[in-house]
């Protein structure tokens, strides 16, 4: 099992962005001061995880022409104001939002004691951890770290990482700038997990290089394929083995032996704080063997499961849903895993335990954390905290982003 567990969320934007194909609708509206009632020219007005965004003009004022139908969470954003969002449903008929923006703390003349400056250390683990460590997030960098305020909380034993209105990322390998706004990330060290919250705005870098362009339209691609994005979708349009996933249902349980090793574990590092003689290479080797019992047993059905076995279509609504008891184990073997995965393996190795051998497919698994998860129409779950990931989809990070209003190319006609 390994040591680190990430939810997979990246934002609590997560809603459904169907195919551009659809019929589209006018979505428009006004920013205001929550105070004064006066409209806020030039704010930012976006919807979360997603390519589309717009500024207020100078009445405040702002429209998208054509949203396709769906579920958005769509936010507004001004210097000065703290953040509010909005949830809509777009069908057909156009739709009106107003916002109303609070001032911030500083706007209203109250004194604000700035922060110490970030320790390197906790920056440097912050950053590494939240932009990832595949080959694409090595061309990712945070463009204003100084927007980031990174905290240890020695009593939790947790990192964590906040920013007073965005923080951007420029990806050098998918060609994308996000604006991460409300960033809320945490790593938790005492439970092994990670995981970050916000409302990211996407915009696509520029180029006049044909090269450039074609490359990040492959990277795009080479991203989506295999991801927990394209499993859902697939999930979603039931075309799982059509897609290329193949899913095996796994089960873990409590190991009995693990509570005999801990106690056996105590009384030997007691005994060895008393420093009374003892056998160093019996004592050492003892304590190898100890730690390397597992905490859990895990048991894998090599049969591979039809989708109708974590798949429902609810009968009142015909929304789509996961459903399935204990963990399902999926592989995706139509592309090869990042090279720099079996490093990461290495790295977060347990202690006491060899890495696993290099895997030749993506092979991630799946937990659910309530009995049930809706799906959207694009695939993605209706609420992400209740989604979590381990092994490949785990690895992947900041560097494989795309926003949910991707879809991949389709496959060239012969």
């Amino acid at each position: 099992m390994p040591r680190l567990l990430t939810i997979l969320l990246a934002a609590l934007g997560w809603l459904a962005v169907p195919c551009s194909g659809q019929a589209q609708a006018r979505l428009s509206g006004v920013v205001l001061d929550s105070l004064t009632r006066q409209p806020l020219p030039f704010g930012t007005v976006f919807l979360a995880n997603t390519t589309l965004g717009n500024s207020t003009d100078k009445d405040g004022r702002f429209v998208f022409e054509q949203v396709p139908p769906g579920t958005y969470e769509v936010v507004a954003s001004y210097l000065g104001y703290k953040l509010r969002r909005q949830v809509v449903i777009i069908s057909t008929t156009p739709q009106q939002l107003t916002f109303q923006l609070p001032p911030a703390a500083n706007a209203l003349g109250e004194v604000v004691v700035r922060a110490t400056p970030n320790n390197p250390d906790d920056y440097r683990k912050f950053a590494e951890t939240f932009l990832g460590s595949t080959s694409f997030s090595r061309q990712c960098r945070i463009l204003d770290p100084e927007a980031v305020r990174v905290h240890y909380d020695a009593k939790d034993n947790e990192l964590r990482a906040t920013c007073a209105e965005f923080v951007t990322i420029e990806n050098r390998a998918l060609g994308y700038r996000i604006k991460y706004y409300g960033l809320d990330f945490r790593l938790n060290f005492r439970g092994q997990w990670m995981a970050f919250y916000g409302w990211p705005v996407i915009e696509p870098l520029h180029t006049r290089s044909v090269r450039q362009q074609r490359r990040w339209e492959a990277n795009r691609r080479a991203a989506y394929l295999g991801s927990l994005t394209h499993f859902l979708r697939s999930v979603y349009e039931n075309r799982v083995t059509e897609e290329g996933f193949q899913v095996l249902r796994m089960r873990r349980i409590a190991n009995p032996a693990r509570a005999q090793a801990d106690s056996l574990l105590a009384v030997m590092r007691q005994q060895a704080s008393w420093r009374r003689p003892l056998n160093p290479v019996r004592f050492d080797d003892s304590l190898s063997l100890l730690t390397r019992v597992p905490p859990q047993l895990q048991y894998l059905y090599t049969k591979p499961l039809p989708t109708a076995t974590f798949r429902q279509t609810l009968p009142d609504s015909g929304r789509v849903a996961l459903d399935f008891p204990d963990l399902l184990q999926v592989t995706y073997d139509r592309e090869k895993p990042d090279p720099l995965y079996a490093q990461h393996l290495a790295r977060t190795a347990p202690l006491g335990r060899p890495a696993p051998p290099p895997a030749a497919t993506q092979v991630s698994v799946l937990h659910l954390l309530a009995p049930r998860v809706l799906l959207q129409a694009n695939g993605q779950p209706a609420n992400p905290l209740e989604v979590l990931t381990e092994e490949y989809w785990a690895f992947e990070k900041l560097g494989e982003f795309l926003p949910l209003n991707y879809q991949p190319p389709a496959p060239a006609l012969n």
